[in-house]
């Protein structure tokens, strides 16, 4: 399951330092390589200290962990929505991600002048979101045009509901409102999830704030909390400066020392990393053994035959059962052998909801 997350913001934001940050091998953990898939594009491992713990136990040939792409989004200005500057570049690239990660100039600074001539962040988040709410707007507009016709000449149920929903969300995007804030049930909500809403997709907030602010923040950062309170969204503060500096520095070990310094427990990247993976409600689990120790992504909810069609589309087609171990039985006895003898190795069948963490074999016949 590939996990693709856009950064998007306004010009002299920091979001190209950011992304540059991100992008760089010395950016991650001691343990996994980065590569780039193409300029704009980063595949990035997640960081996860299990997969660090069940590799030493197992000492396997290869260890394989999770990935997320973090896809540098540029090209936005206003008008967007019409084409303007690369904005239907700009938009097509943003339908085709999972989660925005939107970055906000949250710092003073004399020597980077703003787009707009002043630093504002509400402003600034405003100017994006209106130009994605116009290209909804424009996309139900269409979809509306489409279904009146069905629901008129048909009598097809599915289309009334459809149109329904979709006019439901036009009132609200046409309110100023991002589609993401408007309550709706799941199941009326799926009725024009092909539609990839932009002002739909989950959302990070990320304050992009000086060295200082990297710990607690500042009142840039407090406006925008209050702002999107009610959009379900999360917000995340990071210092792209500090960021810029860690990349450059060689090892793991100074990196490390460099962030206790400044009181930091983990980097920005870091954290950045994990709330888009935690964004999308994604959980972990893990497959061990003597050839491969494997990091798996699932949708959090997720049963086991589902689980297993991650790996192949045979292992759920033809699911038996499952055989489960805790990540932390598995740690704390040392190998499957000895959970099995403790008896902490589990059987599980079709209605198992898998967890995060879970350590597991599956059976299955086709």
């Amino acid at each position: 399951m590939s996990l693709q997350c856009g950064i998007v913001g306004l010009p002299n934001v920091g979001k190209s330092t950011l992304f540059n940050a991100v992008s760089s091998a010395k950016a991650q953990s001691a343990n996994f390589p980065f590569c780039t898939i193409e300029p704009n594009v980063g595949t990035i491992t997640v960081p996860d200290e299990r997969i660090n713990k069940l590799t030493e136990i197992a000492d396997p040939e290869n260890v394989v962990p999770t990935t997320i792409e973090i896809v540098d989004i540029a090209g936005l200005v206003k008008g967007a929505s019409k084409g303007d500057g690369l904005g239907n570049q700009f938009l097509g690239n943003i339908r085709s991600t999972h989660a925005i990660l939107h970055v906000l100039r949250c710092f003073d600074d004399d020597n980077i002048i703003h787009v707009d001539g002043s630093v504002d962040p509400i402003r600034d988040k405003e100017i994006i979101d209106t130009e994605l709410q116009l290209k909804d707007l424009e996309t139900l507009d269409n979809r509306i045009s489409k279904t009146q016709k069905q629901a008129r000449t048909g009598g097809d149920k599915d289309a009334l509901k459809a149109l329904e929903v979709c006019e439901q969300f036009k009132a609200h995007l046409e309110k100023g409102l991002n589609a993401r804030s408007l309550e709706m049930d799941a199941e009326r909500r799926a009725l024009i999830a092909d539609l990839s809403l932009l002002t739909d997709k989950p959302v990070m907030y990320v304050c992009n704030v000086d060295p200082d602010s990297a710990n607690n923040g500042n009142q840039y950062v407090e406006k925008v909390r209050e702002v999107v309170k009610d959009e379900d969204a999360e917000i995340l503060i990071i210092s792209a400066a500090i960021e810029s500096e860690i990349a450059e520095l060689e090892s793991f070990e100074d990196r490390q020392l460099f962030l206790e310094e400044l009181g930091l427990e983990n980097s920005g990247v870091e954290k950045l990393i994990q709330g888009a993976y935690n964004l999308l409600n994604y959980i972990t689990y893990f497959t061990v053994g003597k050839k491969e120790v494997r990091a798996w992504t699932i949708t959090n909810g997720m049963k086991a035959p589902q689980a297993a069609g991650v790996i192949h589309t045979d292992f759920e087609k033809g699911f038996i059962r499952a055989e489960v171990i805790t990540y932390d039985d598995y740690v704390e006895l040392g190998s499957e052998s000895a959970c099995r003898d403790a008896g902490k190795l589990r059987v599980e069948g079709k209605e198992y909801i898998v967890k995060d963490g879970d350590c597991m074999h599956f059976r299955f016949n086709v």
